[in-house]
């Protein structure tokens, strides 16, 4: 059977993309998609909501200086219609938005370009935006870009976000008063007389779905339909990082209850205010985000609709595969052969470790805009470009859009990251060969004792068991046990008189560690800090020695770490932080926000020959605490060196 050339009507409101296989329809000139017909359903999207409720583009702005991860919420809406390419094998069609200083204060000072693409013999659409900021218009900060798609909630009940996490789902209106009762943070909420009885007692909470960018590639939802009617999968792919804000482990959200399916290009999630695009006065910006894909799928009837996951995860392979699309009529979508590549061998040298490099397997490596050590996790603006090393350390990046760089890598198993700070530029078609490349983490002398895993994340420290009260079911006996509900309420359970204590030697980070340096609740519903204590012997002190311990946070929000030695009421502190952090990854069940690295000098005169003990204070503890924030840092690793002996 032949198949069928891409076709596209243009009515006086809207506008259908048609391939045989799906119709898209889209408003004229808004430039949202009302409608997806597919497989006989006319429409797969909430046909109930509003025409710029069921597909769309948001943007998220603020005006300059002002603080914070919240702004005014604004539905992208095109003014101009255009067809860019109509013939049988594709069309592309866009929807402009044009600023001027008259809409200073009423939209963001951004030209948005929303583009629509439909290929011949494909099973869903393509969409991608360039936004664009003139030198001249007003500074501003944007806390968030993203598509929202809003499924039919008569039919999408099924939700897979990765193969350990897919499940049936909870209605929206569950979550609404009576049904829902809202619990602190506000996201979350606890179903207390859902529709399905099944749910009763459970928290649904959309941050119990998020996924790290590296896992991030396909997500959705399938239809449970009568067992007359085949399922069907509506699942929202994205093919490239290089268009996302943060770096590999940054954390977005995915799917989450409505039914919605979201992709986030730009979002303050697990990051904070640090991550916010803040445009400067005189700044000129620009930037393509996606191509994503939406992709549809249907089963024989009898058949495991899971089989839709598994082929959508074929088809996101195809996508990646793909990438750079070559269909993409915009200029501002660099092609492959406009691209440059960059490879190498990353090795480690750490000679308290091993006298020989060691090989740096499985270690991210990429390239991110100029700026300095760790300066990746809180860019936005430009383009990020990732992988990881293979089991001989090797890593190769390919299809580099071309511009200026620093290369950045960080190493699970050791502390800090590697920063080479000199510009690197691509240019189409360069091919660059770093060679070996080492990297020597920080090291002053032997490690005396080690808390947890340097890998940048606090999993695996002790995850306590929820309060019977607030379960989400299917969290139980699940890897990511982290995602309960609550957890950091459980602290003042389990340690109901006095703070943490850990015996180096003795206690076992995974059963003797608290997962998150939190503050005590109070009877009376108050907030204190805590202070966690570390005992530990020393056979001997060098007297003329400094000693060295390095802290390494996994997250730290509204924060502040005060270290003492062997005297809890030392003043000032041997070190503080100061308040850090804005990443909020307790509260959304995140295991890790943003990466801090610490190393602190101890004086030998500080400790003494027998047991030791540091005290580690997280002192603030704001009463009321701000919603919907939870104050409190994750550990990712400590250590405690002695004086190195090659250098008295």
């Amino acid at each position: 059977m032949a198949s069928q050339a891409v076709q596209l009507r243009i009515e006086d409101t809207h506008v259908v993309m048609d391939n045989g296989i799906l119709q898209v329809y889209l408003s004229n000139p808004a430039g949202f998609v009302t409608g997806i017909k597919y497989n006989g359903i006319d429409n797969l999207l909430e046909p109930n909501s509003k025409n710029n409720d069921r597909g769309y583009w948001d943007v998220v702005w603020s005006e300059a200086g002002s603080a914070g991860t919240t702004g005014t919420f604004e539905k992208i809406v095109g003014t101009s219609f255009n067809v860019i390419t109509e013939n049988e094998e594709q069309v592309e069609i866009s929807f402009t938005r044009k600023w001027d200083p008259s809409l200073k204060g009423k939209l963001a000072a951004l030209n948005i370009d929303k583009r629509y693409v439909m290929l011949r013999d494909s099973s869903g659409f393509y969409s991608y935006a360039i936004f664009e900021h003139l030198k001249e218009w007003p500074a501003f900060n944007i806390p968030q870009i993203r598509t929202v798609y809003k499924l039919r909630k008569d039919k999408f009940h099924y939700m897979v976000v990765s193969d350990n996490r897919h499940r049936f789902m909870p209605l929206f209106e569950d979550r609404l008063p009576p049904r829902g009762q809202e619990l602190f943070p506000p996201e979350a909420v606890l179903l207390v007389d859902p529709v399905e009885p099944e749910f009763k007692g459970e928290v649904d909470d959309k941050y119990q779905y998020s996924c790290e960018n590296k896992d991030l590639k396909v997500h959705g939802w399938i239809s449970s339909q009568p067992k007359t009617d085949p399922a069907i999968g509506f699942w929202v792919i994205i093919p490239s990082n290089e268009f996302r804000s943060g770096g590999l482990v940054k954390q977005n959200l995915t799917s989450h209850a409505g039914p919605y399916s979201l992709s986030m290009f730009l979002s303050a999630h697990y990051a904070g205010e640090d991550i916010v695009l803040k445009l400067q006065p005189n700044e000129a910006w620009k930037k393509v985000f996606g191509p994503t894909f939406v992709y549809l799928n249907t089963l024989s009837e009898g058949d495991d609709s899971l089989q839709l996951w598994e082929d959508a995860k074929y088809q996101m392979n195809e996508e990646v595969e793909s990438w750079p699309y070559d269909f993409p009529a915009s200029e501002d979508f660099q092609k492959s052969s406009q691209r440059g590549s960059v490879s190498g061998m990353l090795l480690v040298r750490d000679r308290y470790v091993s006298d020989e490099c060691i090989i740096a397997r499985d270690a991210y490596i990429g390239l991110a805009p100029p700026g300095e050590a760790g300066s990746w996790q809180r860019e936005c603006k430009g383009y990020q470009f990732w992988t990881r090393t293979d089991e001989e350390g090797y890593f190769s990046i390919d299809n580099i859009r071309t511009g200026d760089y620093n290369l950045y890598a960080w190493v699970p198993g050791f502390i800090g990251e590697y920063w080479n700070n000199a510009i690197l530029t691509i240019t189409p078609g360069c091919e660059i060969d770093f060679g070996n490349i080492i990297y020597e983490p920080p090291r002053n002398g032997p490690t005396l004792w080690e808390i947890g895993i340097p890998d940048r994340s606090a999993a695996e420290f002790y995850v306590p068991d929820p309060n019977p009260k607030y379960i989400n079911k299917f969290f139980v006996n699940h890897p990511d046990k982290f995602r309960q509900h609550g957890l950091w309420e459980r602290y003042a359970d389990l340690y109901p008189n006095e703070d943490l204590i850990y015996t180096i030697g003795v206690s076992d980070y995974r059963k003797d560690w608290f997962f998150a340096h939190v503050t005590r609740k109070q009877k009376d519903g108050s907030y204190r800090g805590t202070t966690w204590q570390i005992k530990f012997n020393l056979d001997d002190v060098e007297a003329s020695g400094i000693y060295k311990l390095r802290l390494a946070l996994a997250s730290a929000n509204l924060s502040e770490l005060q270290v003492r030695v062997n005297n809890p009421k030392q003043d000032p502190p041997l070190f503080t932080t100061g308040v850090i952090g804005k990443d909020n990854a307790v509260a959304r069940h995140g295991i890790h926000g943003l990466y801090w690295l610490f190393n602190i000098d101890v004086l030998a005169l500080l400790l003494k020959k027998g047991v030791n003990t540091i005290f580690l204070t997280q002192i603030v503890a704001s009463e009321p605490l701000p919603s919907p924030q939870i104050q409190g840092i994750m550990y990712d690793y400590i250590r405690l060196e002695g004086p190195n002996p090659f250098f008295p």
